[in-house]
C-alpha cells in the first residue's frame, strides 16, 4: 500500500499571512477529500515555509493523508488544495506501508 501525505501551508501566497481562522480551511479540506469520496485522516501542524523569491514565513499547515489512493486522485486533491488556499505549492510525499484492518467485534 502507499501512504500519500499533502502537506498544505495556510499562509495566503500574496499577504504571507492566514487569511481565515484554520477550522475554516478544514472544513474545505473535508469537503474536498468528500467530493473525491477517499477516505482520509489530517493534522494540523506548525512549520516553517521558503518562498521561492527567499522570503521565510512561520505558519499552520495541514498534513492531509491518504492511504492507498491513486496518484491521480491524490494530485487532484494537491491540485484543488494549492489553488482553494491560494498557496505557492503544496508538498505531495508518498511512502510504501505495510497495512492491515483489524475487525472484531463483542460477543
Amino acid at each position: 500500500m502507499i501512504e500519500s501525505k499533502i502537506y498544505i501551508g495556510l499562509n495566503d501566497v500574496t499577504t504571507n499571512t492566514q487569511l481565515f481562522e484554520s477550522e475554516k480551511y478544514i472544513r474545505v479540506l473535508r469537503s474536498v477529500c468528500y467530493s473525491y469520496n477517499v477516505p482520509f485522516s489530517f493534522n494540523v501542524q506548525e512549520g516553517g515555509y521558503i518562498y521561492e523569491n527567499g522570503d521565510y514565513a512561520r505558519e499552520t499547515s495541514l498534513v492531509l493523508t491518504l492511504i492507498d489512493a491513486e496518484k491521480t486522485v491524490v494530485d487532484d486533491i494537491a491540485r484543488d488544495l494549492c489553488a482553494f488556499f491560494h498557496q505557492e505549492s503544496v508538498l505531495v510525499t508518498e511512502s510504501q506501508i505495510q497495512a492491515h484492518f483489524i475487525h472484531e467485534t463483542l460477543e
